[in-house]
């Protein structure tokens, strides 16, 4: 991370505020220091610099410090968040100290005596829970990596919501594992920056990486953590965790002990997923395919964009969720198929359904807002709203009767996690918020007025106080008036507060028995004489007191319901999460009617079969251009039985190659996601792991030119990828010279029919290795289609059998816009190259897997040579030298 330097000023001489920010600084020295004082949060010194440079604010001093100016930078509280989400972003820890208590209360031990402050935490890029520094339809995760014994774990928790997961895998799979994630923040044991193989996955994977000390990975420091972070006695409930899983999840536990301040958030229990239990994507797949970011970073252009119909936030980050990890698992792919295929044939209720849940919120990040402390009114507005619209949700499929067929196993368990009949916790909780909150919620509750009347008497009759007093004060002077007799007015100045005042006169009876007793001499003046009453004591202490009294009430209030909101925590959650589940399957359906999508067969088998198939993300793109996608078939099985295993697919520069090949990849994470696919039909095998070296790119920050990352990626498809693996490969070779590209090529092709046996896709200009066709028992060559046409080329971007007879390079050169001139000069360079090319290679006489034998470094000399040598060229009349040629002439073989 972007971490200041952790050196401090000298402390000696400091006053008393810069003691508590010296003190503050020593707790989190890596951290900038958010200081608050009064209305602003101010920076000092080093912190001052740093953060004046990031934010773009002024750099001023306050005071001195040691002789010198005290460096100083601030920002208003009212909009700290924002500058916080701009420190967040440029890399740096902040810790938020924070005041107490009022400078009145501080008053109280002395004139001298400071506002007591303390950490009330240390935001972090994987520890954010406010809305304004939160991607709402984005994941925030905070991860952590452990190895032990040679075994690699990953935890993480999205403490906006308070999802947990741990992950046990080979230290090999850590990329690709981490990629699936993208945490915003990674916690990693100092010492696995020295593992290669777990660094390398580190400095591929990127984002935020925060060392810590190893100490704090130790099983049995974490595992006392984590009970503490549960406050359970025993980890056995959450299954046979490994070594690794309780250090990393100990990890998590240290960092939220120490971001957190002690405030201990709403989690799940960790939920374990097994390696096998997801395809592995690595992340160069995941850049290459677009699955949830677009080359250029951004969301648009993204096979998530062009998908996503959710109606909630929870929704749009449960689909990015199942599409950066798709199941591998028929039951549990099939499952979530049928949820959507539900939706799919009931569009009435599917429209009803996504209306009212438009209306749920974001429950589950309200939720952890509470649990830390950092909700407010709206956060419990927000659990009100949300169970009312499951509420509404569950009535939709039992009014007027209940739905035949009765819906799939996921809906019909989303279903029952909203209904309040069953759940009568979240019953009781929504019917308070109901009746306990008013129409207009403030952020935080220290703002008061979210209390509804009615909820307590006590609380009414403060705010009357506090609101009504002149009315209160009018009631009460009529009542002593009518009790007495007496003409009188009850008045007030800042001396005696209220008082009731009368003429001389007219006040003489109120001196004497038995109106005496109630009324309380306190002046007499020269016209009037003034009293009190014990009520009209009272109500002058209730009147100054009234509006503290009414926001102390409102407070301790909103601390009761967010009591009875924490303890409904699991419930919440598991509402939250089933109401995510409903919008993504109906969102799903939505997508596949809008898109022509139908529902793919997902088996145990080898095969991969697409009829009409198309690209989602570039068909949106020709749709919204006017055009029409066209469609295209693939057919692969990594058997052999009934399909090719290895299709070899040639074709013109912008043929739609690299389309075809990325189309048939997305199709395996859409099936496998659970979504329905853009053809007529598909038939997946299942797919262990999904590989994609489409795109040439150089990795200047290792050192790596766009050839050789491409060799590092291709050898990790050929070292990782299975039998059940599926495989796309674009122009292999083509950045070194052609003979040396070509043998690499060919090579490659060989090891991923006969070592790797998986189902492929494999792009290339070298119309040489069409020829494997005829060698290799399971290879078919594809070729995508295109015409010549008086001059001109047309791309028909159809995939059709056989090999392409060219490559039409200069004529896409002339389509980019090359001068004329320049693509003239390549046709007639062409041309000669291709009346003069012979086949020097010979490559189809290639033995298949034949280890090379190496040639004598010297030939022997042939008679012409010979003869050569032994000519006297210089003593040779022109006659002889004419004969002698002859000789040579006739030596040379027929």
């Amino acid at each position: 991370m972007n971490a200041p330097s952790p050196t401090l000023p000298d402390v000696s001489g400091a006053t008393p505020v810069m003691a508590q920010f010296f003190a503050a600084k020593a707790a989190q020295p890596d951290a900038l220091i958010f200081f608050r004082m009064g209305d602003f949060y101010e920076l000092f010194f080093e912190d001052a610099q740093k953060a004046a440079a990031a934010l773009g604010i002024s750099l001023t001093a306050r005071g001195n410090h040691g002789g010198q100016p005290i460096p100083m930078a601030g920002v208003p509280a009212h909009a700290a968040e924002a500058y916080l989400a701009k420190l967040i972003r440029a890399g740096f820890k902040v810790a938020v100290c924070d005041q107490m208590e009022d400078p009145a209360e501080a008053k109280k031990r002395g004139s001298k005596s400071i506002v007591r402050r303390e950490i009330v935490r240390v935001v972090t890029p994987g520890t954010l829970t406010e809305d304004g520094l939160l991607d709402a339809r984005g994941a925030n995760r905070l991860a952590a990596v452990a190895v032990r014994a040679g075994q690699a774990a990953i935890a993480s928790v999205e403490l906006s919501t308070g999802e947990v997961e741990c992950l046990s895998l080979d230290v090999a799979g850590l990329a690709s594992a981490l990629a699936a994630l993208a945490p915003s923040e990674t916690l990693v044991p100092d010492r696995l920056f020295s593992d290669g193989p777990a660094a390398e996955a580190l400095r591929a994977v990127g984002g935020f990486v925060q060392p810590m000390p190893q100490a704090l990975a130790e099983p049995s420091a974490s595992e006392a953590r984590l009970k503490r972070l549960y406050g359970v006695e025993t980890l056995d409930g959450f299954g046979a965790l490994s070594g690794a899983e309780v250090s990393a999840l100990g990890l998590i536990a240290a960092h939220l002990e120490t971001t957190q301040a002690g405030r201990l958030p709403a989690l799940s229990a960790p939920r374990r997923i097994g390696e096998s239990e997801v395809m592995a994507i690595d992340p160069a797949t995941r850049t290459s395919l677009e699955i949830e970011r677009s080359l250029s970073g951004g969301r648009e252009g993204s096979l998530l964009a062009a998908i996503d119909r959710t109606v909630t936030a929870p929704g749009a980050r449960l689909l990015a969720t199942r599409l950066a990890r798709p199941l591998v698992e028929p039951a549990a792919i099939d499952a979530r198929l049928d949820a959507v295929a539900f939706f799919c044939a009931r569009r009435t209720l599917r429209q009803d359904l996504r209306a009212q849940l438009k209306s749920m919120g974001d429950m589950a990040r309200a939720l952890s807002r509470l649990a830390l402390g950092r909700g407010g009114p709206r956060d419990l507005g927000a659990l009100r709203d949300g169970l009312a619209a499951g509420e509404a949700i569950t009535g939709l499929f039992t009014s007027p009767a209940p739905l035949d067929p009765i819906p799939p196993p996921e809906v019909a368990q989303a279903l029952t996690a909203l209904d309040l009949n069953v759940q009568t916790g979240l019953s009781d909780l929504r019917d308070l918020l109901a009746a306990g909150l008013g129409p207009e919620l403030p952020a935080q509750a220290r703002d008061g007025g979210f209390v509804a009347p009615g909820v307590r008497p006590e609380l009414d009759q403060a705010r009357a106080l506090r609101d009504d007093s002149r009315k209160v004060i009018a009631g009460l002077e009529a009542q002593l008036a009518n009790e007495s007799g007496v003409a009188l007015k009850v008045r007030h100045n800042a001396v005696l507060g209220y008082f009731v005042e009368t003429s001389a006169k007219a006040g003489e009876p109120l001196l004497k028995p038995p109106l005496n007793a109630t009324f309380i001499h306190r002046q007499t003046l020269a016209s009037q004489v003034r009293f009190t009453t014990v009520e009209l004591a009272e109500l002058d202490a209730r009147i100054a007191q009234a509006a503290e009294r009414a926001l102390a009430m409102e407070v301790a209030t909103f601390e009761a319901w967010r009591e009875a909101a924490t303890h409904e925590a699991q419930a919440i959650q598991a509402a939250a999460f089933a109401a995510a589940t409903l919008d993504v399957a109906a969102g799903l359906a939505e997508w596949a009617d809008e898109a022509g999508a139908t529902r793919p067969v997902v088996d145990r088998s080898c095969a991969f079969e697409a009829v009409a198939a198309r690209h989602p993300v570039v068909e949106a793109a020709v749709r919204r251009a006017g055009a029409a996608f066209t469609p295209n078939d693939c057919r692969l099985d990594g058997a052999g039985a009934g399909a090719a295993r290895l299709s070899i697919v040639t074709g013109p520069n912008m043929a739609g190659k690299s389309t075809f090949l990325r189309q048939n990849a997305l199709l395996c994470v859409l099936a496998q996601a659970g979504s329905f696919v853009p053809a007529q039909a598909v038939r997946l095998g299942v797919v262990d792991r999904l590989f994609s070296r489409v795109g040439a790119g150089d990795d200047l920050a290792r050192g790596r030119s766009t050839f050789m990352a491409e060799m590092v990626e291709t050898a990790a498809i050929l070292t990782q990828a299975t039998p059940r693996s599926f495989v796309i490969l674009d122009e292999i070779g083509r950045g070194t010279a052609t003979y040396d590209g070509l043998a690499i090529a060919w090579a490659c092709a060989e090891a991923l029919h006969e070592t790797n046996r998986c189902r492929a896709l494999f792009a290339t200009h070298y119309h040489e290795l069409a020829v494997l066709e005829d060698r290799l028992p399971h290879v078919a060559n594809l070729s995508m289609r295109a015409k010549e046409w008086q001059g001109d080329l047309i791309f028909l971007h159809e995939a059709g059998p056989g090999p392409a007879d060219r490559s039409y390079g200069v004529q896409v050169a002339k389509l980019a816009g090359v001068p004329p001139a320049v693509v003239a000069r390549a046709r007639q360079v062409l041309d000669r190259l291709e009346r003069e090319a012979g086949a020097p290679a010979h490559l189809q006489d290639l033995p298949l897997f034949a280890l090379s034998v190496a040639e004598p470094d010297v030939a022997s000399p042939s008679p012409v040579e010979e003869s050569l040598r032994a000519l006297d060229l210089d003593g040779m009349s022109p006659r002889e030298a004419m004969d002698a040629l002859y000789r040579l002439k006739g030596q040379l073989p027929p």
